[in-house]
């Protein structure tokens, strides 16, 4: 199998990169955050899956918003997906989360999918039908991409799929799934395969229950995947999923997540502010105080700069450069690592801005203490400390410090 010629489609997300392209996007996304809203509070409670803001998002087509538009898709850029992830953010962070890793696999799909598969998917995940899961959390290996403990084995034209994952985002909600596993007949475990499944084709098995500090609406439970498909459901080349993770995984995963982060955090320091300039915040806060000044500044001189690294990554990586030159690579992983700091610092400093009563309290209309759980996962997803130990090792290839 080629990868198919039509990829070029893929390349059409870097067009216009400062400008997202999609008409009327904004008022699709406020659909979906109208509905986030409604339900916000009893997602994060009960730690539920937010079934209706998918129902919105499949509705208002952003399912397929990186899909071309000769297979019915929107055609955006990733400047609207990172325009999407952030307006998204704003609301609640599960639901930036959800919609921007379901990008991620659609646009894996898109660049690497061969035919018949890529006809067959393509037009049903623009449709809104298809709702992607990641599974490529293994036992003992955390989130690491680039290896497999599973093996995929080929009967003929059939693939076998038995695989158990920890964390599976909305894995209970999803209609297809993307995994990784160990390709047939791989010597190492380095030689993975990423394959395509439709729930309908798994027997599908969750275990364990979901409760975690912030993140509550994701959903992230560990799964256990059984059943056969089809031989062209290879997305990509066998073991040749490190292309894949290079190209797309990796840098629309810390464009996309940047980009709800900084959005989570923006939405906070808003509310913060119409809680300030309200008339019953002017009576609780006393708005000249240099400490609170100083404290609101710093918050927004943090956003700024999360909002500066995720503009120059974006065109970076929407100008089609390659992404394996170390400096590009720090680049990339510096977003993630700046983004998940910098956003959590930022709804820290907002806290001790507003005090107990508007930081701490559930009840606060400022949410700060829903964003702050939420944000802390932040560093975690797709850890911090493994990125700057490769980025260690890639700064040490560069004596003469070159900036992307």
């Amino acid at each position: 199998m080629t990868t198919p010629p039509v990829t070029d489609a893929f390349d059409d997300l870097a067009a216009q990169p400062g400008t997202p392209r999609v008409p009327g996007l904004a008022d699709r996304v406020a659909e979906v955050v109208a509905v986030t809203e409604e339900h916000l509070a009893r997602t994060d409670r009960e730690a539920a899956f937010p079934v209706e803001a998918l129902d919105a998002l499949r509705r208002t087509r952003l399912l397929g918003l990186l899909v071309p538009p000769q297979h019915g898709g929107l055609g955006g850029t990733l400047a609207d997906l990172v325009e999407a992830a952030q307006l998204l953010g704003r609301s609640d962070m599960s639901v930036g989360m959800i919609f921007a890793m379901h990008c991620q696999q659609a646009a894996a799909v898109v660049r690497y999918a061969h035919e018949p598969l890529r006809t067959q998917l393509l037009p049903r995940i623009a449709a809104g039908e298809v709702y992607l899961a990641s599974v490529t959390t293994e036992s003992g290996k955390g989130g690491h991409l680039l290896t497999s403990e599973a093996p995929l084995h080929q009967d003929g034209a059939r693939l076998a799929i038995d695989r158990f994952a920890p964390i599976v985002t909305g894995g209970a909600h999803a209609d297809g799934f993307l995994i990784t596993m160990r390709s047939p007949d791989a010597d190492s475990a380095n030689e993975v395969s990423l394959v395509y499944a439709d729930r309908e084709t798994l027997r599908i098995s969750g275990s364990g229950d979901w409760q975690p500090m912030g993140m509550r609406a994701s959903h992230s439970i560990p799964m256990k995947l059984q059943g056969t498909v089809p031989a062209h459901h290879v997305v990509g080349e066998h073991g040749n999923f490190r292309e894949i993770a290079d190209k797309v995984f990796g840098p629309l995963a810390h464009l996309g997540w940047s980009a709800v982060w900084l959005g989570t955090a923006a939405g906070a320091l808003s509310r913060v502010l119409r809680l300030l300039r309200s008339p019953a915040g002017k009576k609780q806060f006393d708005l000249r105080s240099e400490l609170l000044l100083t404290r609101i500044s710093r918050a927004r001189q943090r956003l700024e700069s999360v909002h500066a690294l995720l503009q120059r990554t974006l065109r970076m990586v929407a100008s089609g450069e390659d992404l394996s030159v170390p400096s590009r690579q720090l680049l990339l992983n510096s977003l993630k690592i700046t983004a998940s700091q910098e956003c959590f610092a930022a709804v820290d400093e907002l806290i001790e801005a507003v005090g107990l009563r508007h930081g701490y309290l559930k009840d606060s209309q400022t949410r700060l203490e829903l964003v702050l759980r939420d944000l802390r996962s932040a560093a975690l997803n797709y850890s911090n400390d493994r990125l700057h130990l490769a980025d260690g090792r890639m700064a040490l290839l560069d004596q003469g410090v070159r900036f992307a």
